[in-house]
């Protein structure tokens, strides 16, 4: 091969946002591009507001409603808020009320009335998608830590869903919601405007916005990270330079779309509060967002236009330069939650174990697959399962693995292809809720992965 010869991997052109299968459907809706911009949006021209948020009457006869992210005395560099310019203020509603109290499978406190705790690792076989359900039926909590309460803490989910959401709204009070799809799109409508999220890509939703899922390709099913406290933020590049990871151009918001049913066709809006669910009643769609402009915003990435930053000389760099999100905790250089992949790459490093090292960690790692399959484990760990290992619980790459990695001839060449896995990963002990601990899907065998790994130790080497 001649020096300027380009290596094309295979199945990938050179343009890396055209990863996509060729017959993977085209997203119908328009975006806003940037992270934590300042938006403006409008759905009718003139229904935002000139030169104020609340003048006495809005244009179109709209309600102004502020939706703020962060305190009103937050400094300007962190401050987060929208206004929301809509057909009916969302406080039209009537009381809320328990909804399948003690029986929706969510999580919210911690404490060993709840959740149950062991260093071993654990993996679990892909969750089947329960029938019947939509996507806030179909919510279970894996585990998680701190309290909802308390403005402290993380938890896991995962979601099965067969079922569209129809006149049916969620919204969030505990925290801000990472969505990993996994099987099937999701069409999301929220107030900013909708969003279309395939696998390999993510949706974040924060406190307090609501939304409802709709399923085009049928059966769906994900993951979810929730943080209480604070909210997800690119991470630093430090030595990296100014480019690389995620770039902030590539995150996409809605634009506004709105809803108008005066017909009085009657809404269920679901709300998480301290880890219960509470239904209130409404005779309008919550999605009568016509105009809003702010930089508190949903918002969506497609994971393959991550920019992999590796070692291109020699041993293997710690898995915190796939960070594609972070929740910075209190502790300078520990996060509430790291949202971390493992995307399709070279992997070129000489005299070197190239899987991921043996290792305890003092951060908590839940990891799920989205497709493929994952370097360190191939068999086992499949899309739509998961594994937790726990703080300082030793893990690493299975017995074949090992063996691969010790007997191969190293050349340059690709990892990952056709695969991608990620990472939850957080400086919190995490609990599990009894549903996962105790689930069908878990995978008592799991330890056995590591049980033959050959022994070589030769007191005799010279």
């Amino acid at each position: 091969m001649l020096a300027s010869e380009a290596i094309t991997p295979p199945h990938l052109s050179l343009n890396p946002t055209s990863t996509k299968p060729n017959n993977a459907p085209v997203d119908p809706y328009t975006y806003q591009d940037g992270f934590g911009n300042h938006f403006s949006s409008e759905a009718l021209k003139g229904a935002l507001p000139v030169g104020q948020n609340t003048p006495q009457v809005c244009p179109y006869g709209l309600y102004a409603e502020q939706l703020s992210g962060t305190a009103f005395t937050v400094g300007r560099s962190g401050n987060q808020r929208s206004w929301l310019y809509r057909i009916h203020p969302s406080v039209m509603h009537r009381p809320f009320e328990p909804y399948n109290a003690g029986d929706h499978g969510i999580v919210g406190t911690f404490d060993s009335r709840t959740t149950e705790t062991t260093p071993t690792q654990i993996r679990w076989l892909p969750f089947p998608i329960a029938e019947g359900l939509d996507f806030v039926d179909g919510l279970r909590t894996i585990g998680g830590a701190g309290d909802t309460a308390l403005k402290s803490g993380l938890a896991v989910h995962v979601f099965t869903a067969e079922r569209s959401m129809d006149r049916r709204a969620f919204c969030n009070s505990d925290g801000d919601l990472l969505i990993v799809p996994q099987q099937g799109r999701l069409d999301i409508t929220t107030e900013f405007g909708r969003i279309m999220a395939a696998p390999n890509e993510i949706v974040v939703i924060q406190r307090g916005m609501r939304f409802s899922v709709a399923l085009p390709d049928g059966p769906s099913r994900g993951y979810i990270l929730e943080v209480y406290d604070g909210h997800f933020e690119l991470p630093d590049l430090g030595p990296i330079g100014s480019n690389g990871l995620a770039n902030p151009r590539d995150f996409q918001t809605p634009v506004a779309s709105y809803e108008n049913t005066e017909s009085g066709a009657e809404w269920s809006v679901i709300n998480k509060y301290q880890g219960e669910l509470f239904v209130a009643q409404q005779g309008h769609s919550p999605f009568d967002v016509v105009a809003w402009h702010g930089n508190y915003a949903p918002y969506k990435y497609d994971l393959a236009k991550f920019i992999v930053i590796g070692s291109i000389s020699f041993d293997h760099v710690d898995p915190s330069v796939f960070t594609v999100l972070t929740c910075k905790s209190a502790h300078p250089g520990t996060a509430v939650a790291d949202f971390v992949i493992f995307p399709p790459r070279f992997e070129v490093q000489m005299h070197t174990f190239r899987p991921p090292y043996f290792h305890r960690n003092c951060m908590s790692e839940f990891m799920g697959l989205i497709r493929g399959e994952y370097e360190a484990k191939k068999g086992g760990f499949l899309p739509g399962g998961a594994s937790l290992h726990s703080m300082m619980t030793p893990h690493g790459p299975d017995a074949s693995t090992v063996v691969n990695a010790t007997t191969r001839e190293l050349r340059p060449g690709r990892v990952a292809d056709g695969t991608q896995a990620f990472m939850f990963e957080s400086m919190f002990q995490l609990r599990l809720t009894k549903w996962a601990a105790e689930h069908k899907q878990r995978d008592l065998d799991y330890y056995k992965a590591w049980q033959n790994i050959t022994i070589t130790f030769n007191p005799d080497q010279i």
